[in-house]
This record gives structure tokens, sequence and C-alpha cells, in this order.
């Protein structure tokens, strides 16, 4: 445990290092680095953490992270809205824009089925889902969700949910590697994955 000099030096590092992936060490260097900058650029950068988490909202149709009730995606007269892609959370929206081979709209999950964290169908947004599909002219999904057991669990229940509705559903091709996570695939190939989709019903043994 390190003796720090200051109680307010001390605090700041203890709430930085609880952020994902930051250990104490780290903390403290970025700590250290706010307190050699100037006050007003540490008061914007304060100013934006607290106005991001109270004003922040989700996007009433797909559920991304929006600054208004529809984000820019979904209220986009350019975008295909026959389209849906859907995806476990806005860091595979990011992935998928950065590939500019993707034009229509995206259903965000907000998770994967995962029994063991949990979570299961209700927790997801899944429900939206199938709404949309219904009272929209959806023509295809794309399930484009991390190749994990737990993504192909969600594809599956997903799929069952869907199947009977007059619709295509397709999965990205399996250029992205059994257990990878979407966001850190590459843009040529998770862009090739999107373009080379297959029909779901050809990835399931004995679909019915």
């Amino acid at each position: 445990m390190e003796n720090f000099s200051s109680k307010l030096l001390q605090t700041a590092v203890e709430e930085f290092s609880k952020l994902p992936g930051i250990g104490r060490k780290t903390s403290l260097r970025l700590v250290l680095h706010l307190l050699g900058q100037d006050r007003e650029d540490v008061n914007y950068f304060a100013k934006a953490i607290s106005k991001l988490r109270e004003e922040v909202v989700y996007c009433k149709s797909c559920h991304n992270i929006s600054d208004r009730e529809e984000c820019d995606i979904c209220g986009s007269p350019r975008r295909d809205k026959t389209i849906i892609c859907v995806v476990e959370d806005l860091r595979d929206v990011i992935a998928i824009e950065n590939t500019g081979q993707y034009h229509g709209l995206y259903h965000v999950l907000g998770g994967i089925i995962s029994p063991m964290d949990g979570i299961g169908p209700d927790d997801l947004h899944i429900q939206s889902l199938v709404d949309r599909v219904r009272n929209n002219p959806v023509q295809e999904i794309i399930l484009a969700l991390s190749t994990t057991m737990e993504g192909d669990t969600t594809n599956f229940y997903i799929f069952r949910k869907l199947q009977d509705l007059n619709l295509k559903i397709s999965a990205i091709a399996r250029g992205i590697a059994i257990g990878d996570e979407l966001e850190y695939a590459d843009e040529v190939t998770l862009g090739r994955s999107i373009m080379n989709r297959t029909p779901y019903q050809l990835t399931i043994p004995n679909p019915r």
C-alpha cells in the first residue's frame, strides 16, 4: 500500500484504479498527469465526464448510446432501414462503422446470454428487436455477435425468436476467429465478414 503525502491524491488514485484495466501504478500516473495540466483543462475534463453521466441517453429504437431520443444512425435518411445488424454493445457499432462497408441500422443488445454471469434473455434488448422487425419494413437481420460460446448461444436464441417471421437471417462470415471479440478484429477482416455474411441456417446443425 502506497504512503501518500496527500489524502486528496490518495482518493483520486483510488477512484481511477476502479476503472477496468487500470492498476494503481497507472492510476497514479494518470492523476499526476492531470495535476500537471492547466486548471481550466482539468475542469473541462471533469465537466465532460459529469455531463456524460448525467445527460447521455439511449436511442429509443436501437439502444445505442446517443445525445437524444433517436441516434444519428437511426435518424439518417442515408441508412438502409431494411437491414438491422445485431451487436453486443457500442464498441461493436464503432468497429463495424469504421469498416465503411455497412450502411444499414443496428440493434444493441446490451450484452450476450451468459448463465455463468447471471445474464438471461430477459436482461437483454431481444424483445424490442422482435418488435422492431414486426413493426418496420425489415428484410434482413445480421447476427454480428462475438464468435464465443455465449455469442453463439445468443445468436441461436434470437434465430429461434425470429425464424417464423418473413425475413432473411444472416451471420457474419467466420473471417473472425473462433473465440474472438468483434471489437478487436481489424477493419479489413471485419468488413469482409460483414459483406460475405451467410444465411444463419447454414451455420447450425439441423435447423428447424
